[in-house]
C-alpha cells in the first residue's frame, strides 16, 4: 500500500535533466531521482564518463540517457535541450550541477580563470534554465529546478583556500534561485538550491588532502559529506514532497555554515 509520503516522493513518469551528471555529486543525485522513478537525462562534457555513468545506472535498473555537451558553448544549449526533449520528452526536473573552480590569489587571479568559472557556474545555469523553462516547464505550467550552489556562496574561505571566482559565482546562484522563484511561481515552477559543504570530489581532492582534518574539526557533525548525503535533499526538492517550497537554499554541510 502506497502511503501519502511515498506518493509525494514518487517521481514515476517525470523526466529529469542533470548537468554534470556523469560522476560525483551529479551522479549521486541522478541516481536518487532515478530510484524514485524519474527517467534520467545526463549531461556532461566527456562522452566516456557519461557512458560509464549510464551503465552504472542501468545496472541498477534505472532509466538513463546521456547527452555530451559543453555548456560553456552558449550556442550548444538550445540544441541540447531540444535533443533531450526529442529523446525523453518534456523536462519536469532540472538539476543545475555542472560547475568549475580555480584556485589563485585574488590579486593575481587570471582573467581566463575568472571567465571560465563565471561562464559555467552562472551564465550556463541561466541560459540552460531559460531554455528548459521556455520549451518544457512554462508550457506545462509546472516544474522543479534544483540549483547546486555551495556554502562557499555564503561566506569567505579559511586560508589557504583562494577561490574568489567560485565563491562569487555560488553567491550569484543563491540569489538567482531566489529571484527566479519569485518570478516563475506564477508558472507553477519551483526553484530551490542545495548548498553542499565539503564532499570528496575531483574538484575538492587537492584541498581535502591538506585540509580534511581541519574541515572535520570545524564541522559540528565532525564528518565530511558521503556518497549518499545529497540523495534525500535532491529527491525532496525535485518531488511533490516540497510542492510548497520555493526560493529556499538548503545547506547540506554537517553544520559547517553555522559556526
Amino acid at each position: 500500500m502506497t502511503t501519502t509520503v511515498q506518493r509525494l516522493f514518487d517521481l514515476t513518469g517525470r523526466r529529469a535533466l542533470v548537468t554534470g551528471g556523469s560522476r560525483g555529486l551529479g551522479l549521486q543525485m541522478a541516481q536518487a531521482l532515478g530510484e524514485m522513478g524519474a527517467k534520467l537525462a545526463l549531461v556532461a562534457r566527456k562522452p566516456d564518463e557519461l557512458h560509464q555513468a549510464r551503465e552504472h545506472l542501468r545496472a541498477l535498473g534505472l532509466d538513463a540517457e546521456v547527452f555530451p555537451a559543453d555548456l560553456l558553448q552558449r550556442a550548444a544549449i538550445a540544441p541540447l535541450v531540444q535533443n533531450v526533449q526529442d529523446a525523453v520528452g518534456a523536462i519536469d526536473i532540472l538539476v543545475n550541477n555542472a560547475g568549475a573552480t580555480w584556485g589563485a590569489a585574488a590579486e593575481d587571479y587570471p582573467d581566463e580563470a575568472w571567465d571560465k568559472v563565471m561562464h559555467l557556474n552562472v551564465d550556463a545555469v541561466f541560459f540552460l534554465t531559460r531554455e528548459v523553462a521556455k520549451r518544457s516547464m512554462i508550457p506545462q505550467n509546472r516544474g522543479s529546478i534544483v540549483n547546486i550552489a555551495s556554502i562557499a556562496g555564503l561566506r569567505g574561505n579559511p586560508l589557504p583556500m583562494r577561490t574568489i571566482a567560485y565563491n562569487t559565482s555560488k553567491g550569484a546562484v543563491i540569489n538567482f534561485t531566489r529571484a527566479l522563484a519569485a518570478e516563475w511561481g506564477q508558472h507553477g515552477i519551483r526553484v530551490n538550491a542545495i548548498l553542499p559543504g565539503f564532499f570528496p570530489s575531483k574538484m575538492t581532492a587537492g584541498l581535502l588532502e591538506t585540509m580534511r582534518d581541519r574541515v572535520i574539526q570545524k564541522t559540528p557533525l565532525a564528518r565530511i559529506g558521503g556518497d549518499d548525503d545529497l540523495m534525500g535533499a535532491a529527491a525532496f526538492l525535485a518531488s511533490d514532497a516540497s510542492r510548497h517550497v520555493t526560493g529556499q537554499c538548503l545547506a547540506v554541510d554537517g553544520g559547517a555554515s553555522i559556526v
